[in-house]
């Protein structure tokens, strides 16, 4: 398939580009490197420099005739999205739209869609299936979910077939080493260990330890960024195959604290990483965990990098360097 990877010069995009090239499809990345690195990208690929909040920029890319692309241009800090909930809906939601309009416009109508975990808010059940109720406890959740719903009256009026893939908790880097592009003023946990671990920053602060769970660390599911990417590409193949619109849940579905995400960091880097408690951050849940059942029985997709000590191990060696 000839897909163009809306925001492939970033972190999760650039793993998406990589496995994209290794099931052999032909691959061009558009991206505004907001965010995005030019280290990421890859000699053998297409390049568009555009964004989307630009229908000029987003015409001149699907004027090439694109079988499908894949959508992972969004802001994505929860905790900003509480106190500049503006900038989330201009990019998030106003600029999937433009990007929606001008695929179908031009006769792309295949979309994959980074969605995430937090349209869910706080869990009712765990494991988190797709039927979970959904109540976003903050503004980036909220834009996902919107969109979620966009994609479903298009495909309605416009034909459009496309998958939405509900992350969770992303994290480590390409364990074969080849992508090394660091984040620029990452919000997650696992690079903000890392930049402690490195020198880059004095303390992590551990925002909340009276939640209700094991050692009153908020509870995440870390899903390797390389099992993440796959996903991407099973699910783009899926829908060139079968008229059938997916709602995923990506995750290990095993949960992992804060202190104990943690105290992993400290034996394997060898380093003290200094840390301490803050206030909890509004809108973050105490526990998410997914069930990843379906994605299993739709393409057969699992995860083979997401333990504890390979997400932590990929991710120090990409600081380490």
């Amino acid at each position: 398939m000839k897909v163009l990877v809306v925001g492939g010069a970033g972190y999760i995009g650039s793993h998406v580009v990589k496995e994209l090239m290794a099931a052999k499809h032909s691959v061009t990345v558009f991206d505004n490197f907001s965010s995005g690195l030019k280290e990421n990208l890859f000699p053998e690929n297409g390049l568009i420099q555009g964004d989307i909040l630009n229908e000029d920029d987003l015409q001149k890319a699907f004027s090439q005739k694109f079988d499908g692309f894949v959508h992972l241009a969004a802001f994505k800090g929860a905790g900003e999205s509480m106190y500049e909930p503006e900038k989330y809906a201009t990019n998030n939601i106003t600029g999937t739209l433009n990007l929606i309009k001008a695929a179908v416009k031009n006769q792309c109508k295949i979309m994959v869609f980074s969605s995430s975990a937090a349209i869910f808010g706080e869990p009712r059940y765990l494991p988190i299936d797709e039927n979970h109720p959904k109540n976003p406890e903050n503004y980036y959740g909220f834009t996902k979910l919107q969109i979620e719903g966009q994609m479903e009256w298009f495909a309605k009026l416009r034909g459009l077939k496309y998958a939405s893939l509900r992350y969770f908790n992303a994290a480590g880097y390409d364990p074969e080493g080849v992508l090394r592009g660091l984040e620029r003023n990452p919000a997650n946990l696992l690079p903000v260990i890392m930049e402690v671990a490195c020198g880059k920053r004095d303390e992590l602060k551990v925002f909340g330890n009276d939640y209700d769970t094991r050692d009153g660390t908020c509870i995440r599911d870390y899903v390797h960024v390389t099992d993440l990417a796959r996903a991407h590409v099973l699910a783009l193949e899926f829908l060139a195959k079968n008229d059938e619109n997916l709602l995923l849940n990506l995750g290990s579905e095993t949960g992992v604290t804060v202190s104990e995400m943690l105290e992993a960091a400290r034996r394997i880097t060898g380093k003290e990483i200094p840390s301490q408690f803050a206030e909890r951050r509004a809108g973050d849940p105490a526990c998410l965990v997914a069930s990843s059942q379906l994605a299993r029985n739709k393409f057969g997709w699992k995860p083979e990098f997401s333990d504890v000590d390979t997400l932590v191990t990929t991710t120090w060696k990409a600081y380490n360097n």
